[in-house]
């Protein structure tokens, strides 16, 4: 009997479903069970199959993947569940979050990116899968499902950043290659001030670098860049 875990992969177009549950079956002890395109497919097979994971897109054409996420865990269901969509907006992220999924991933993506992902809900869940736990594995089981981007990204924020609008600046640096402060305020919908706190906080951790553009006249300008 296959110890891999079994996912659901749920999108709305049917070629992304294809390549996503791809990627799913190219990862070591992960492999797909069902294939949803719609919020109340998704739902039924949830049901029926009982996938230990499930690759949840926000933009399906009747519910929201948010809807489908709240009536799974209104039915009890369990399964670790990875948002998988281009919806980039906080509130979004934080229902997500609230909602209880444990990671959030932005499309476009590679199958190297998902594959993290998916090691950290199976360390998560491998953690709880024993009849007590301490508080290290409680600490250790949160920190694996953590939504958002792994590894250096989430250390420590400073006061007065979030986690969830972090997570945003991230992912829109890492899918822009290079961007000023300003870029990053008008892709997201931040100001320019609060864009830039969170860049240089990822530059001071390491997890970006920045260069200045002598480009124009006046003060240069810092580009930022993922590393």
């Amino acid at each position: 009997m296959s110890d891999d875990l079994g996912v659901l992969v749920v999108d709305d177009d049917f070629m992304v479903a294809r390549i996503h549950a791809g990627f799913v079956d190219r990862t070591p002890g992960f492999r797909t069970v069902g294939q949803a395109h719609s919020g109340g497919e998704a739902l039924d097979l949830a049901a029926g199959l009982r996938p230990d994971l499930i690759l949840l897109d926000v933009h399906l054409p009747d519910l929201s993947g948010l809807e489908v996420l709240a009536t799974l865990r209104s039915r009890g269901n369990v399964a670790g569940v990875v948002m998988v969509t281009a919806e980039r907006d906080v509130e979004v992220v934080r229902a997500a979050l609230h909602g209880g999924a444990m990671q959030y991933l932005v499309k476009p993506f590679t199958a190297d990116e998902l594959a993290r992902r998916l090691e950290r809900v199976r360390q998560a869940l491998a953690t709880l899968d024993t009849a007590e736990v301490d508080q290290a594995a409680i600490d250790r089981a949160f920190e694996a499902g953590a939504a958002g981007p792994a590894g250096r990204g989430r250390a420590s924020l400073p006061k007065g950043l979030s986690q969830q609008t972090a997570d945003l600046v991230l992912g829109a640096l890492r899918e822009a290659g290079e961007q000023s402060a300003a870029d990053c305020a008008e892709r997201l919908g931040l100001s320019r001030v609060t864009a830039r706190r969170y860049l240089e906080h990822f530059v001071a951790t390491g997890v970006a670098s920045v260069r200045l553009n002598y480009g124009g006249s006046g003060r240069p300008e810092h580009r930022y860049r993922g590393t």
